[in-house]
């Protein structure tokens, strides 16, 4: 007689203690495992997708979003207040800041029409508040270098510089441009114009091809303001240039500069301080200046 407790076919395995339809083949097992490993991947899987989806993405990488070189701080139209003092006197007002280690002394004129002369301004002429000189004249005939209009008297005519300032009614615009209309609104108008090296261009530095260091003057705009910006140190054009865009010079054209070049300020308690000493004037005959009087 048979036992069919012993009898177990090669291809069979019995788990003792358990009923005959617990009973499990080779095959089976195989298939268990094989189903449990194919589970295993796709929660691995599925883990390894949501750790992606929720890893948090860099931002598109910023240049001047470092940490120990940051960009810095961008002064926005809106943000730009005027310079100086709110006054009904009549003087020239004078501020000392620093810019990119750049000395400037920047002089506002107060309550005082600005117009252009030809030749040295009289000194005892306590009307004019601020006196520098504007266009440069021509080294070999001392012509006057640069489109000019004197009291809407053109003297000369020329583009060797983009920049310009004229004075139409009272009001200064300083700008860069080849041919700008208000030359001729200036001789139809008896105003002023003239044409110097541009500097700041709606708040972009325009290079110029003079690398040497040298005392600098400049005629700027900024939040409606007209005033000159001279540097106390010795600066290339570039970086005179760059310290009037940081501070927010929306324009700004060149004035004869060089620890030569001749004016003067009155300040609110009427005392007069010269820019250079004044010597060799009336040399040129074609010598000019920018007045506020």
């Amino acid at each position: 007689m048979t036992d069919k407790n012993r009898d177990i076919r090669d291809d069979e395995f019995r788990v003792i203690g358990r009923s005959p339809q617990h009973e499990t083949s080779t095959e089976d097992v195989r298939r268990r495992n094989t189903g449990v490993s194919i589970i295993s991947a796709i929660i691995v899987l599925a883990i390894g997708i949501l750790a992606i989806v929720m890893w948090p993405k860099d931002a598109p990488e910023d240049p001047n979003d470092g940490v120990f070189e940051n960009a810095p701080e961008v002064v926005t139209p809106g943000a730009i207040v005027r310079l100086g003092v709110e006054t009904d006197a009549s003087f020239t007002e004078k501020l000392d800041t620093v810019i990119n280690d750049v000395h400037l002394s920047l002089y506002i004129p107060h309550n005082a029409k600005p117009e252009l002369t030809l030749g040295v301004p009289d000194r005892n002429d306590k009307n004019i508040i601020l006196a520098a000189q504007a266009a440069d004249i021509r080294r070999d005939n001392q012509k006057i270098l640069g489109a000019f209009v004197l009291k809407g008297e053109p003297l000369a005519w020329g583009l060797s510089k983009k920049g310009f300032c004229a004075i139409i009614e009272d009001k200064v615009t300083v700008g860069v441009s080849e041919n700008s209309p208000l030359f001729e609104e200036a001789t139809e108008k008896g105003g002023y114009f003239f044409r110097q090296y541009p500097l700041v261009d709606n708040g972009v530095l325009v290079e110029n091809e003079q690398k040497n260091k040298t005392m600098r003057k400049a005629l700027c705009s900024r939040a409606g303001q007209i005033f000159v910006a001279v540097s106390e140190t010795d600066e290339s054009m570039h970086d005179f240039a760059q310290a009037l865009v940081d501070l927010g010079v929306e324009n700004a054209i060149y004035l004869v500069g060089s620890h030569s070049s001749f004016g003067w300020y009155i300040d609110s308690a009427g005392e007069k301080t010269l820019f250079a000493p004044d010597v060799h004037r009336g040399t040129y005959r074609n010598e000019n200046y920018i007045v506020w009087r």
